[in-house]
């Protein structure tokens, strides 16, 4: 995200420029994550060829949020996937995330809303990366209109700031500004999400610090981690991943269970 705790101007005058270069995850991951995103959305594909097709979604809304820099183009197998699934799923319908700037901030509360009335009913929120740090904010501020939030390689705390994005953020904020809402949206979405959330996320990621990805499982209603051999780009196509999103929000709210990796595998070849 943006270098908010370590504010500092670098060589090129740029806010904490100093600190993002040569942060993050170590770069042999980074060079990997390329040939992992080919071999993750393949296999994806593959299995759904073989799978059974369940509709356990039951017709739920569900709005997917890009990650930074990303467009819906990106997560459109996420959201195929869902879709089999018998989930109604929407893109975010804003072009590139660009970051915090007031057009994409206003941009996605219309887009909430305009699914909230459309259904009249909670909507789930499933964000990668970034897109899974303004999912957290969503909840935070329509606490009783999200069902839960799924988040994906999403680097929330404060400690995961300075990623192997943080200069891209940095300069996309020197492009197109920032809002004077960014500091205070970051502050609220880091507290304890007040509906059900899960963050997946992968201990061989390139991009992300995977620490600053886990959620805090004793500070929310429901919070929990779930670990996956996963490139961070390659998270909305990652078969595993596609399970544990399915998953999550085929679960019953009045009912939780904790995520287990036989029930789930179970429930998905049922009746193959």
């Amino acid at each position: 995200m943006y270098d908010f705790e370590g504010d500092k101007s670098g060589a090129d005058g740029a806010p904490g420029a100093a600190h993002a270069a040569g942060s993050g995850p170590h770069r042999a991951l980074l060079l990997l994550e390329l040939p992992r995103v080919v071999g993750e959305l393949a296999a994806s594909h593959a299995v759904d060829l073989v799978a059974p097709r369940r509709p356990s979604g039951a017709g739920r809304p569900v709005l997917v949020i890009p990650g930074f820099q990303a467009t819906d183009g990106m997560t459109r197998r996420l959201r195929s996937h869902l879709r089999r699934h018998d989930f109604r799923v929407h893109g975010w319908g804003l072009g590139s995330n660009i970051g915090l700037t007031d057009q994409r901030i206003d941009g996605l509360v219309d887009r909430f809303e305009q699914l909230r009335k459309q259904y009249d009913e909670p909507v789930s929120i499933v964000g990668w990366s970034f897109g899974g740090v303004l999912a957290r904010w969503l909840a935070h501020t329509y606490p009783g209109d999200v069902r839960q939030v799924v988040c994906l390689g999403s680097p929330w705390r404060a400690q995961g700031e300075r990623t192997r994005a943080t200069g891209m953020f940095e300069r996309s904020r020197r492009k197109h500004g920032i809002s004077d809402r960014a500091k205070p949206m970051v502050d609220l979405l880091r507290g304890p999400v007040p509906v059900p959330c899960t963050a997946v996320y992968s201990k061989t990621d390139g991009i992300v610090p995977w620490r600053g990805c886990a959620v805090d499982v004793a500070t929310s209603p429901v919070a929990e981690n779930v670990v996956v051999p996963s490139s961070h780009v390659g998270m909305v196509a990652n078969p595993l991943v596609l399970d544990v999103v399915v998953d999550r929000l085929t679960q019953d709210l009045a009912d939780w269970e904790a995520f287990s990796w036989r029930t789930a595998l179970a429930r998905k070849w049922a009746g193959s």
